[in-house]
């Protein structure tokens, strides 16, 4: 009989303590060998640290039989743009099963962003294979983000994901009817913890700081960089603002370290300490290491495992500025903005906030689902239609751009026998002159 390998397909930090809280709690089955390959499909692989350079990954290395680089395999071809040949994937297959030692193995994979290129190669490349994927984050939230072979669809066997929102059920995937399983928080608190001790040669953030969580660079070309750097000022500025006089920036940990003069003479104005870990470490590692007065970010997943997991107090700033930003309307990280914007508190006073409770916030969700990928999901169409007959306001508008709701023909956009007017060139004259006004009335 053969025996099982599991390979675990992990691109980031936070995907591979997941994963490893996933193996050590139960929800996947025994293995006789457990295989860790690790991308990096940054845009310039060579000049960002992969996962397995990061302070206390030995902690992580020792979970697993053996260590496998999958830009290795295919150098000097990019994982985010190399795909097979359809005729060629079986002699891939056969080449991995060499190459990895594999032979007549079973092959499990469990594989974190299943969507994205580099992770659904690989399953792709393993034929038969049945598949656990997981979920990044707070993306689980939302559908799936392009189409999904059927082929690779109906293979996966469960979603894994993080209780980061309790009582929201996750979309990823569901047009497969592939049933979610929450990873114990209770595991992947143990693994951070184990994490945090491997990392001995980053300092602990002094405790009751105030943590400023870096804008995550998984949307290149969202932000520019003064406008990230603006955002920076923002939470520092809201922090200072607060009371707090010592603030620590944490970079994402494949990021480089973002800290510039400005920001350093931003904090010497305002009479605040800055400190910055260098080498940067997962967000999580942070709250392990010390306990913050405060967390403030965007739309971070560790906003949520700071509040959900650890206890922290948490505020976001600059969603209703990303939210504008995000072009177009099925732009990945919509729901992670939206979820930032609706359950987390604001950091600014006067900022605007939902603040949904579970009920309010699964049906927000399930008419976001629906204007995101409505041909993925035409059952969801009499819940949007729903929802948005029956609210209205400030912040629905935020959510739901009224271009995507009249195209989607749902309550909110404009009516069908008015639509035309809109590109009629007298229109759009007065449009633009009542802009033009408010805002001379602002000013």
């Amino acid at each position: 009989m053969s025996r099982t390998t599991q390979i675990f397909c992990a691109s980031t930090p936070h995907g591979a303590v997941t994963l490893a809280a996933a193996a050590e709690s139960g929800c996947l089955a025994r293995a006789e060998r457990r295989v860790l390959l690790v991308l990096n499909a940054a845009t310039i692989p060579e000049a960002t640290p992969s996962l397995d350079g990061m302070p206390g990954f030995a902690a992580l290395r020792d979970r697993f039989d053996e260590l496998l680089s999958w830009n290795e395999v295919i150098s000097p071809l990019h994982p985010a743009s190399w795909t097979p040949r359809p005729d060629d994937i079986p002699l891939l297959e056969r080449h991995l099963r060499l190459l990895w030692g594999l032979g007549d193995d079973r092959v499990e994979l469990v594989v974190e962003s299943l969507q994205d290129g580099p992770a659904l190669t690989v399953t792709r490349l393993f034929t038969g294979a049945p598949v656990h994927a997981c979920a990044e984050g707070l993306t689980g939230y939302g559908p799936t983000p392009d189409r999904l072979d059927p082929l690779v669809g109906t293979r996966v066997r469960q979603l894994l994901h993080l209780d980061l929102v309790p009582g929201l059920r996750p979309m990823l995937l569901s047009e497969f009817d592939v049933p979610a399983r929450a990873v114990p928080a209770s595991a992947f608190l143990k693994v951070v913890k184990e994490l945090s001790g491997a990392a001995g040669e980053v300092p602990a953030p002094p405790d009751g700081a105030a943590l400023l969580l870096d804008p995550c660079p998984s949307a290149p070309g969202l932000l520019s960089p003064e406008e990230e750097e603006e955002l920076r000022m923002r939470m520092l500025r809201g922090a200072v603002a607060r009371g707090h006089r010592t603030v620590v920036l944490a970079p994402h940990p494949t990021a480089p370290v973002p800290c510039g003069r400005a920001l350093e003479a931003e904090a010497g104005r305002l009479g605040a300490d800055l400190v910055v870990p260098d080498p940067p470490v997962l967000a999580e590692v942070l709250f392990e290491r010390a306990r913050p007065a405060l967390v403030v970010g965007c739309c971070s997943t560790a906003l949520f495992t700071a509040s959900v997991f650890y206890g922290l107090p948490v505020a976001r700033t600059g969603t209703g500025e990303l939210l504008g930003r995000l072009r177009p309307h099925q732009e990945g990280n919509r729901v992670p903005a939206v979820l930032s914007d609706a359950v987390l508190p604001p950091l600014e006073a006067g900022e605007e906030g939902a603040a949904l409770d579970a009920d309010a916030l699964n049906d927000l969700v399930t008419a976001l689902g629906f204007t995101l990928r409505p041909r993925l999901h035409p059952s969801l169409r009499p819940a949007a239609e729903r929802y948005l007959a029956q609210h209205s306001g400030p912040h629905v508008q935020r959510y739901f751009p009224r271009g995507r709701l009249t195209s989607l023909g749902l309550p909110g956009g404009v009516p069908k026998q008015l639509a035309s007017l809109s590109r009629h060139p007298a229109a759009r004259r007065l449009a633009r002159r009542a802009r033009a006004l408010r805002k001379a009335v602002r000013g």
